[in-house]
């Protein structure tokens, strides 16, 4: 199995092509997360130039995405995943992020990097969201007001190297002289 794809049953987590109609109708399955109409047309127009990596069903059916930014060689950020309401609990979002990370690793990526809603807003969807990037390795790094006062933005992060490794070098082109 290639690096960039990963077996789950017969689904396949895998990177894929630009999908911005698909990403627009699982958004609408999940509003208690997407539920804000201008956020959404942000993340379908962005669904056409960013990264993008699915699980398509066994009809070739799209029931997950995540989009992916790479600002630097060295790190990797969860721009976004969303799943598929009908397909929740089957490990769609496990798959995903197994495959990107195996990727990233191959491409010498040490830090994963995902933006969430931060635990001073009691949402209890953000919360489940929280536990689902914890038991993925992610951890707290700070919470900040990048969203504005009103969405405390929750950054997380995860270390790729292996556990007492350490990272020699992130690239000339970072250092400040």
């Amino acid at each position: 199995m290639a690096a960039d794809e990963r077996s789950m049953g017969r689904l396949r987590a895998a990177i894929d092509r630009h999908v911005p109609e698909d990403l627009a109708r699982l958004l609408e399955t999940v509003p208690e997360w997407f539920g804000q109409p201008q956020a959404n047309a942000a993340y379908v127009e962005a669904a056409r130039v960013k990264e993008t990596w699915t699980v398509r069903d066994e009809g070739g059916t799209v029931v997950g995405v995540t989009l992916v930014d790479r600002h630097f060689p060295h790190v990797l950020d969860i721009h976004l995943i969303v799943v598929d309401r009908a397909a929740h609990g089957r490990g769609i979002g496990t798959a995903m992020l197994d495959a990107i990370e195996a990727d990233a690793r191959a491409s010498g990526v040490v830090l994963l990097e995902v933006k969430t809603l931060g635990p001073s807003d009691p949402d209890p969807a953000y919360a489940r969201t929280r536990r689902f990037y914890e038991s993925r390795g992610f951890l707290p790094l700070e919470e900040t007001n990048l969203w504005g006062e009103d969405d405390p933005c929750l950054i997380m992060v995860k270390p790729l190297c292996p556990r007492g490794g350490r990272v020699e070098r992130v690239g000339e082109e970072y250092a400040d002289g």
